[in-house]
């Protein structure tokens, strides 16, 4: 709740609202709450509307403080949706699937998820501060679970780094990764393949199994967690099924939500 601190008007509208509590008091108990608007005359409201323009017009601080607590009481709402959903999907979160790519160790006690699009530019320039926290802190692992949410060209980097999963595990995902995340040119099959053979894939095979019912599969997967825990941006990076940060994020406070999550 945000309090107001008074002002010269104040006891005049507390008048109005302690008015407003004593009609409604004295009114018969029916057994049904009452509808505010029958509990006046046309005057009495008119009277309160008056109060409350004059009130904010008097001081404009009711209207930010009250907008204030507004955004306090939809931010605590949506924390507790995510506490929620994070509760719900807590197995999901600890337990890579098969597919996953994990960065550190895998048997890490401490399990970060990330969710990214390899077209997003700021899941690109996270990459350096996640492999120098796995470097540095030897209990971590970060799970990567691509989704294409950028439109068409990430979908075609996805399916592609999927792909290179499929066809070589851990090691070909990761050269896939770099030449993708690393390549300026414009997302189509052919440059897949192009850069599918600079990472000592076989391209044909990579190009078949990017529309394959597996690649799809675990796109799938990866999208319906993300719309579980409400994703809401990329990256977003979920910190032992515990707290969710989402959108671009440093080092710094990325090594400070580990340490949180522990």
């Amino acid at each position: 709740m945000t309090f107001i601190s008074p002002r010269r008007y104040r006891p005049r509208l507390l008048h109005a609202l302690l008015a407003m509590g004593a009609v409604m008091v004295a009114m018969p108990d029916t057994g049904h709450a009452a509808d505010p608007a029958e509990s006046f005359t046309p005057a009495q409201r008119q009277e309160i509307v008056a109060i409350m323009r004059n009130a904010l017009r008097t001081d404009p601080t009711i209207l930010s403080d009250a907008i204030a607590a507004l955004r306090s009481n939809a931010n605590a709402a949506q924390q507790n949706a995510a506490r929620g959903a994070l509760e719900s999907h807590r197995t999901d979160l600890l337990t890579p699937a098969a597919s996953d790519a994990i960065l550190g160790n895998p048997q890490g006690h401490t399990t970060v998820v990330e969710f990214y699009d390899p077209r997003c530019p700021y899941c690109r320039k996270v990459l350096p501060d996640l492999d120098r926290l796995t470097r540095e802190d030897k209990d971590l692992r970060i799970v990567e679970k691509v989704i294409p949410v950028l439109g068409q060209g990430s979908l075609i980097t996805s399916q592609a780094l999927v792909a290179a999963f499929v066809q070589g595990g851990q090691a070909a995902y990761f050269r896939m990764q770099a030449a993708v995340m690393g390549d300026s040119a414009s997302p189509t099959v052919e440059r897949m393949r192009t850069l599918a053979t600079q990472s000592g894939l076989n391209a044909t095979t990579l190009a078949t199994d990017m529309n394959g019912a597996k690649v799809t599969a675990i796109l799938q997967a990866n999208m319906e967690l993300a719309r579980a825990i409400g994703l809401d941006g990329t990256p977003t990076f979920v910190f032992n099924a515990r707290q969710i940060i989402p959108g671009a994020v440093g080092y710094d406070d990325l090594k400070k939500a580990i340490a949180q999550s522990r």
